[in-house]
């Protein structure tokens, strides 16, 4: 019971990190929606055109996705709150933008 118990922190300390099968299986599933034309839902970041009342950034948000790639951008009803606060994260990943495409990257 006690090997099961950290049985996660070995694998970190043996590998070095837990972060590469999640990553993995996301993008896996995702390849699979495309090919199969399954139209699922999944969290993705894109480029907004009027959703959320955001023009040219990308922000994470649901979609579907099928064989024509993203076939549907699903926007949810947030309240003044939640609006604002995905306004926030919107100037603060441009501000990052601003940063690499001043650094060149």
């Amino acid at each position: 019971m006690e090997r099961t118990k950290s049985g996660g922190g070995e694998l970190v300390n043996l590998m070095g990190t837990s972060a590469w099968y999640a990553p993995g299986a996301a993008a896996a599933q995702m390849v699979e929606a495309i090919v199969k034309d399954e139209n699922r839902i999944f969290p993705c970041c894109v480029n907004l055109s009027g959703q959320y009342g955001l023009h040219d950034t990308f922000v994470g948000i649901p979609v579907k996705l099928g064989k024509a790639g993203i076939t549907e951008m699903i926007e949810l009803k947030l309240n003044a709150d939640e609006m604002k606060l995905l306004h926030d994260s919107s100037v603060a990943v441009e501000s990052v933008m601003d940063v690499c495409d001043w650094m060149g990257l």
